[in-house]
């Protein structure tokens, strides 16, 4: 909620404007006011514009401006009551682009005259999988201070977002949609949107496959999508089915390595995403490789309807006179003299068929693994272990290559284990390590037969056979060495005699007591005389030395503020110069963020800015006031942008020292300008 404050004198209110056309005014946004000429104003002489014609009229006295301007407060006060009072709900979509088959567009329910949420039933949108984009309170309050009398006026706005797919190609309505709004009901309007099908091309191609055709409930099946391009694309837009369904729990797979990363698809569903270059179908091409667990809930047929993807290919090249934007950004997502155009590819739907668990032969302690699994146990230590010590028991667990549905081992439900070891309640966290997971406990032997650690099964269905099986691991020996449960009659011991000390006094007879004046001693302490004593010379003079020092040293190297921001504005440009003559050494994977870094801590030192807090705007408008060159301005916030854009583009952009050089040149070249 912003505050403002308007306030409008007798002479201004003469050249007010009329309101201006907010047709195309993004609707999130309350409302705007504009002086009219309306306004009651007085003239220098005796004159005043009547409240309707806006004309001026001449007058004898301030009786008409009085009567006029408490009417036009209370014509503003009834308006603004009455317009917070009615509540009014409708739908807009965003059409700022294009919407395209399969890609999410957003559909906006926004609220005037509240500015909480409200109860929307969205069974009219459920076709299109809506998903909540968010929620924002627009809400606005302006306070106009007119002939020193204050108008409050609150407008309240709410705008509750949804993210939306299509599937089909051309006009499609948005039902009305139904909205509680406290305690009452409201609808929608209903909003037309013009789905586009982007065309296709050669250059793109999608494939997606099943680790398996057939599997039971509860087998985990490995989807792989692999989308090929060999043209340079930008913002591409994936639309996969199957993660909108409810047929299938889902899970991110097991993969080491650092070239595999964690990707939100924008509807909830992340995935895993790698991405490499091949050759597919005879030529040069980047796949990004996604994956994804499904495990199926229920058995049957499940048709897995087509994956497609939509993105920008580069058809075209616009001509540019700009050396130094040709050279840094041509390449990856960059779109400085490139010509875009919408393409979409899709995969062939997919069949996976799915049985049901039999009930024939199920072990005790099956909770639904389905694969093959093998276990095995360790033990530390096995020898000199007496009743009570502490050892701690390893369970691997592997044999699949995924693992997350594997459980905590039932430690407490192995019989001969519950009864001859204590198991403690809390467990730590299992680690995947090496294809094992690996699960860690301590146990402590309860009593003399705890000389074994029994078996330890685990059940799971086998698919290739179809049978049940347990796997169990073998018994580990302990070397345990007798031992007795102390009681508390053994803590005290059987006898108890008590030990008798005697205490032996020295006589040696009183001393002598002096009571002359002789034999006192003046202990009387006299600052003066310190001062001028050579024992105490060293306890006052190295303190004092010290502060003497520290005051020269503290005259000699203090600058004011000025001088320190003159210093670092001097030092700008070289200090910049000298960290991007390094970033070509650096890791390529942080060259562009700290390409982003420098450039905005080169605009903070020159122009005593704050440099984590600034923008490429920031910085253009900062060259722009200092040199009026705005070429170099947008050079500056272009570059900027795009450096911070490669951080997170599926294509990796390479900043060679040849590209840092013209960094180095424009930032001179600004410097130059502005001395």
């Amino acid at each position: 909620m912003s505050l403002s404050s308007k306030r409008r004198n007798n002479n201004s209110s003469r050249s007010g404007k009329k309101t201006k056309n907010n047709k195309n005014r993004n609707p999130m946004q309350p409302p705007r006011k504009y002086s009219t000429k309306n306004s009651v104003t007085k003239n220098k002489g005796n004159s005043c514009k009547e409240l309707v014609t806006g004309k001026w009229k001449k007058t004898g006295s301030m009786t008409v401006f009085r009567k006029y301007t408490s009417v036009a407060l209370a014509l503003t006060a009834l308006f603004a009551g009455s317009a917070a009072a009615k509540v009014r709900v409708f739908a807009q979509v965003d059409s700022r682009k294009d919407v395209y088959v399969g890609e999410s567009f957003t559909y906006h329910i926004i609220i005037d005259g509240e500015n909480n949420p409200g109860m929307v039933d969205l069974t009219p949108l459920e076709k299109y999988n809506p998903r909540s984009a968010g929620n924002r309170d627009v809400s606005e309050t302006t306070i106009s201070i007119v002939n020193g009398k204050t108008t409050k006026n609150v407008v309240k706005r709410y705008v509750m977002s949804y993210s939306l797919v299509s599937n089909q190609a051309g006009y499609i309505e948005l039902g009305s949609v139904k909205v509680a709004v406290a305690g009452k009901s409201y609808q929608t309007n209903p909003v037309t949107v013009n789905i586009l099908k982007p065309g296709t091309t050669d250059q793109l191609d999608l494939e997606v496959t099943l680790s398996e055709n057939k599997c039971y409930v509860g087998q985990p099946v490995l989807m792989t999508i692999k989308f090929y391009f060999s043209a340079d694309i930008n913002d591409p837009q994936f639309n996969i089915p199957v993660f909108n369904g409810d047929s299938f729990y889902f899970e991110n797979p097991d993969i080491p390595g650092r070239q595999v990363k964690e990707y939100d698809l924008g509807s909830g569903v992340t995935v895993l995403v790698s991405q490499h270059q091949v050759r597919h179908k005879g030529k040069q091409s980047n796949v990004l490789i996604l994956r994804k667990i499904l495990i199926p809930k229920v058995s049957g047929d499940i048709q897995i309807e087509p994956v497609a993807v939509s993105t920008d290919v580069v058809v075209g090249r616009s001509r540019s006179r700009d050396r130094f934007f040709d050279d840094f950004f041509n390449s990856g997502f960059f779109n400085s003299g490139k010509e875009y155009k919408r393409f979409m590819t899709s995969s062939k739907p997919l069949s996976l068929t799915v049985l049901p668990l039999p009930e024939q032969g199920k072990p005790d302690g099956f909770y639904g693994l389905v694969g093959r699994y093998t276990i095995s146990a360790s033990a530390k230590p096995v020898t000199d272990v007496y009743m009570g010590d502490p050892v701690t028991l390893t369970i691997k667990i592997g044999g699949s290559k995924y693992l997350k549905p594997v459980q905590w081992p039932k430690l407490e439900q192995v019989p001969e284990l519950a009864s001859n070891f204590l198991i403690p309640s809390q467990k730590a966290t299992p680690a995947i390590d090496n294809g094992f997971k690996v699960f860690t406990q301590t146990i402590r032997p309860d009593n003399n037969l705890a000389n074994v650690i029994p078996s330890i099964p685990l059940a799971y269905f086998d698919p290739d056979t179809g049978n049940y099986n347990v796997a169990k691991t073998r018994p580990i020996k302990l070397d345990l060495k007798p031992s007795k449960r102390l009681t508390a009659a053994d803590t005290e011991g059987k006898d108890f005699a008590p030990v008798n000390k005697e205490v032996e006094a020295i006589k040696k007879g009183l001393s002598a007591n002096y009571e002359s004046p002789d034999v006192l001693e003046n202990m009387s302490f006299s600052p003066a005389a310190a001062l001028i004593r050579p024992v105490y010379a060293p306890v006052w003079a190295a303190p004092l030395g010290i502060l003497i020092l520290s005051l020269l040293v503290k005259f000699l190297t203090h600058a004011s503020p000025e001088k320190a921001a003159a210093k670092r504005r001097r030092r700008a440009c070289s200090k910049a110069t000298a960290q991007l003559k390094k970033v070509a050494s650096m890791d390529s994977s942080q060259r562009n963020e700290q390409v982003a870094s420098i450039m905005k801590q080169y605009i903070g030192d020159r122009f005593d800015k704050m440099a984590g807090s600034l923008t490429g705007n920031d910085c253009y408008e900062a060259i722009v006031d200092a040199t009026g060159d705005t070429e170099a301005g947008d050079k500056y916030r272009r570059t900027i942008e795009h450096c911070e854009s490669a951080r997170y583009a599926s294509i990796d952009i390479n900043i060679d020292f040849g590209k840092a050089r013209d960094i180095i040149r424009l930032i001179r070249n600004i410097e130059k300008k502005c001395k």
